[in-house]
């Protein structure tokens, strides 16, 4: 077993960074909550249309009356879709997490 030396109060690791602390509270963190939820509001809505979009229903007659219905889709819109759906949850991840720094974070003075 090999003994080595352990840490003591001022060597601790990693060591404290030099000048100010930064301060994860700052109050425009909410605006910035906002704009995000608005766009991915926005996104939400354009993958949905393009979803839509994104498929057709196709009716052929044939001469002795039989109707035949087939399902085309378009894999670029789909994609589309599927990656404006992506962008919007991310969006509307990272407003959370803007808004609970916003509101939660606050820096602590140390006590004298």
């Amino acid at each position: 077993m090999i003994d080595l030396p352990q840490p003591t109060g001022a060597e601790l690791w990693p060591p404290e960074e030099p000048g100010p602390r930064a301060r994860l509270h700052k109050p425009w963190r909410t605006l910035v909550a906002v704009v995000e939820v608005v766009l991915a509001v926005a996104a939400g809505w354009a993958a949905y249309a393009l979803w839509h979009g994104g498929a057709a229903t196709v009716v052929t007659h044939t001469d002795d009356g039989a109707a035949l219905e087939s399902h085309r889709y378009f894999g670029g819109m789909l994609a589309a879709a599927i990656g404006l759906g992506t962008v919007a949850v991310l969006l509307l991840v990272d407003a959370i997490r803007q808004l609970s720094l916003a509101v939660r974070a606050r820096h602590r003075e140390p006590k004298a």
